[in-house]
């Protein structure tokens, strides 16, 4: 891919003008018109319209879906940069799901941060299905997600099990700890997060899923936003949990029924890249003081 074109093609994009990418990139503006003309050549078609006397440019619908494209390729020059710069230095590109990422892996994060010799970290949040993709593409190089999805190109393997626990707000008479009944939540007050399939499965059969809650959320930092009621209630994994105890007037409890345990699986290329070798030994090594993994 001609990358003094990518280079020119996001100038132009961003200053909304060729004259303006030019003075951006101390290029004359025919030289900048040059290599987005070689690159649209490449691409087989327009990327940027060329309208007289319009004041802003516009994309063509290939050149807004090659946008993101581009900054993908920019980030991956920049990454090479890097790398050729530093030598031999540890490097390690980890893609993980938000809860995993902000609650169980901090820990890892900070050892690794401390190493001798460094190491290099480019932390991504991602979804499962993302982390899957990055992984099989070898843009990332290990994947922390919440489930499983069957990929002959990598290997996945579970590095931690938590309890899932009742959160709630704390107040008189409510113990730490205490057990409750399903029965005694009522399903209108829950602050409903949808963890994996298995603890849907089994919330759908305590709970009427034609009565849902009012407030469903995809990420656990809006937990504090919305528990703010006596009455709510949600479910957590038991790192959250500990982690809302820290931050406000919440209370721990236990659920009558057994709910499922939330597995989180570390994902990583069946055939990994030799130069990750070292890195690698050196993330299981620190799994395994942590969360005691194989």
């Amino acid at each position: 891919m001609y990358f003094p074109g990518i280079e020119a093609f996001l100038a132009i994009v961003r200053t909304e003008s060729i004259s303006r990418a030019a003075e951006w990139l101390h290029l004359s503006q025919a030289t900048v018109s040059y290599r987005l003309k070689t690159l649209e050549q490449e691409m087989g078609g327009l990327l940027v319209e060329r309208r007289k006397g319009a004041a802003k440019i516009h994309l063509t619908p290939k050149g807004e879906n090659f946008f993101s494209i581009a900054e993908r390729w920019e980030a991956l020059w920049r990454e090479t940069q890097i790398l050729q710069a530093s030598g031999s230095q540890l490097s390690l590109a980890i893609s993980a799901a938000e809860s995993i990422s902000h609650f169980v892996l901090p820990p890892v994060y900070s050892l690794l941060s401390q190493h001798t010799p460094p190491v290099r970290l480019q932390i991504r949040t991602q979804h499962t299905q993302e982390a899957f993709d990055s992984i099989e593409r070898r843009e990332m190089d290990v994947a922390f997600v919440v489930r499983e999805i069957a990929s002959p190109s990598v290997t996945v393997k579970p590095f931690f099990a938590e309890e899932m626990v009742l959160l709630r707000l704390a107040v008189p008479g409510r113990l730490a700890g205490a057990t409750v009944e399903m029965g005694e939540l009522a399903a209108e007050h829950e602050v409903f997060i949808n963890w994996n399939r298995e603890f849907q499965f089994r919330h759908d059969q305590w709970w009427d899923p034609l009565c849902p809650s009012r407030v469903h959320l995809d990420t656990a930092g809006l937990i504090a936003t919305f528990l703010k009621d006596a009455r709510q209630w949600t479910i957590v994994p038991a790192s959250i949990g500990a982690h809302m105890m820290r931050i406000g007037e919440f209370v721990l409890q236990k659920l009558s029924a057994s709910v499922p345990p939330r597995i989180c699986y570390k994902v990583t290329h069946k055939f990994p890249n030799q130069a990750l070798h070292d890195t690698l030994r050196i993330l299981d090594y620190y799994l395994q003081d942590i969360f005691g993994i194989q």
